[in-house]
């Protein structure tokens, strides 16, 4: 027996023919969903990049417990129990995230790994000269946009790009295999994560008409841009989304070859999606995890059961790949694991999902629920950990200097985790609590109030906080009863409607706020070199000049940091700071 798992990032499930999409040019997720079960209700769970891949591991929810991190010393793992249940492992892929502080555990669990170099800010080649940047529209150009430019120089043929090679790699696996057996492959891509970066044989299937400034990687924020420049990045992510099609479609011409069909399984599947445009924002992260973000595509072919060209309308979770592929090889799923396999009937009634300090949100197949926390300063919020990284570094002396240890959890195998306080730069309570009905509004654009739907998704978010071992800072941090049913007092819809529609309100157009010598376009650490400009900071953003949150945006617009912090700069705000900037 053996398995092939194809991963992409950022995979956009409503822009696949399979699942609607009319206008992208995908040949090959069509015809892989003629050979495949195409899963209708696949949710993402822990988010994004790394919290997922730690899912597909361990078969478990983390981010109750855990920003991004590696695997912790308690983490079962499916690629390492399938090694030691003599399954050959192997990794190729291009997700540079895996080579990061927080993410050094993950690759070492398979029997063998290769690795490809120049995915979106990489530290690949070295350049002491600044490379040649075109006019751009991106407002945060850190070090990652810098050294992105110097890789692309290097990835300038699709041949040489680290998606054609992360391919390459895993089609040299099969071939050197095909004969073998017990094996499992996974090919992992980073794309088509921004930055959109493909070849001009993808991007002429998208002919339209654009002069503007490059723009192939929005920020995470509010979109600001104008409509041509929206279509135009919407273009740039489809054509790397055919380049993906190109690669997919080489899987299946090789499984066609070597007849694979046979005796493979093949598990096609994405962290989650990238919104770009819609409801006004791009990215992810930043705003709720709607629909565009964690409603995911989902393929699998089992030849075990042979079902080819059928839809499936379970509700299934990131978290049932881990036992589906240890159910598939025979090996007993660890007690850990809350994800079921595939082949089981009913998997679950309710999904958890969302990211460490967010909404925590559950979703029951038609309604969404999106759990704000109950007071503005989103407290107490808690790391749970032992491995005390972040994505691309240590936890400072500072985050370490209250260290406490906590008492197992029910998955630490007896092992006590280190308790510091968390920390996230967006606050979700400005967006407040939201519920969705998704029968009545598929696109997620009307939050309804509904105290009995709230209460009974509340109560399927307790349940499922409970069997998670949700650490009790989150029942706090919630307003959520640690012990008991779900009450009156506990409901937030109603109570939080009013911030949640200032959350959705829109920012003033760029063309319609004052420009001058200082103004909302400038850095916010230029506004604040300049005494008077600081001070019309200081009267309206309380804080705003504080060291640490400084190092974070300062560099960016004042006009981008109200586009990505919602409720931090409300319109009325900005626009009074931009008339005032004028007045100098």
């Amino acid at each position: 027996m053996r398995a092939i798992m194809v991963m992409f990032d950022s995979l956009n499930r409503h822009m696949l023919p399979p699942y609607g999409g009319d206008w992208t040019h995908a040949p090959n997720f069509a015809r892989l969903a003629e050979r495949a079960t195409t899963f209708d209700h696949c949710y993402a769970g822990s988010m994004p990049c790394m919290p997922a891949r730690r899912e597909l591991h361990t078969g478990r929810y983390n981010f109750l417990h855990r920003s991004w991190g590696p695997l912790e010393p308690f983490d079962d793992s499916m690629p390492e129990l399938l090694k030691l249940s003599g399954v050959h492992t192997h990794l190729a892929s291009d997700h540079y995230h895996y080579w990061e502080d927080g993410g050094a555990t993950y690759h070492n669990r398979y029997t063998t790994w290769e690795f490809f170099r120049g995915q979106e800010g990489d530290p690949w080649k070295g350049h002491v000269a600044d490379p040649e940047i075109p006019e751009s529209l991106k407002g945060r150009r850190n070090e990652n946009f810098r050294q992105d430019w110097i890789n692309r120089q290097y990835m300038d043929t699709v041949e040489r790009h680290s998606q054609t090679r992360t391919f390459d790699a895993g089609l040299e696996f099969i071939r050197t295999n095909a004969a073998q057996d017990k094996w499992f492959l996974q090919i992992e891509t980073f794309d088509p994560h921004e930055p959109f970066f493909s070849h001009q044989r993808f991007k002429d299937l998208y002919p339209h008409d654009y002069d503007g400034p490059h723009f192939d990687w929005p920020d995470y924020k509010r979109v600001t841009e104008t409509p041509e420049q929206v279509q135009h990045a919407r273009y740039e992510y489809a054509a790397l989304l055919s380049m993906c099609d190109h690669s997919l479609g080489r899987v299946l011409d090789l499984m066609d070859e070597l007849e694979l069909w046979e005796d493979t399984m093949l598990i096609v599947n994405t962290d989650h999606g990238f919104l770009l445009g819609e409801k006004g924002w791009w990215a992810k992260w930043v705003q709720p995890w709607y629909n565009e973000l964690v409603h995911l595509p989902l393929f699998v072919w089992d030849p075990r059961v042979r079902a080819a060209g059928e839809r499936d309308d379970r509700l299934v979770q990131t978290i049932d790949l881990a036992p589906t592929l240890l159910d598939y090889f025979g090996v007993r799923r660890p007690d850990d694991m809350q994800g079921r396999p595939l082949s089981e009937g009913q998997v679950r009634q309710a999904g958890l999902f969302g990211a460490h300090g967010g909404h925590v949100n559950v979703t029951d197949g038609r309604y969404v629920y999106m759990r704000a926390p109950a007071r503005p300063a989103n407290a107490p919020l808690e790391e749970h950990t032992l491995m005390p990284t972040h994505m691309r570094g240590r936890f400072s002396p500072a985050e370490l200097a209250n260290i406490e240890l906590a008492e197992p959890f029910s998955f630490t195998k007896g092992m006590r985790t280190v308790r510091v306080a968390g920390r996230t730069f967006l606050n979700p309570y400005s967006f407040g609590t939201l519920l969705f009905d998704l029968e009545t509004d598929p696109e997620q654009l009307s939050p309804i109030v509904d105290d009995e739907a709230e209460r009974r998704m509340a109560g399927l978010l307790v349940e499922l906080l409970r069997a998670g071992d949700a650490p009790p800072s989150q029942y706090e941090r919630l307003g959520l009863p640690y012990d008991g049913p779900v009450g009156e007092e506990h409901l937030l819809v109603r109570a939080q409607r009013d911030q949640a529609e200032r959350a959705g309100l829109p920012l003033p157009r760029l063309d319609d706020l004052p420009d001058s010598r200082l103004s909302v376009r400038d850095p916010v650490k230029a506004l604040l070199a300049d005494p008077q400009a600081a001070d019309v900071l200081a009267r309206h953003l309380e804080g705003i000049a504080d060291t640490e949150l400084l190092q974070l945006i300062g560099g960016l617009p004042l006009l981008d940091l109200a586009a990505t912090a919602a409720g931090l700069i409300p319109p009325a705000v900005l626009r009074s700071i931009a008339e005032e900037l004028a007045k100098l």
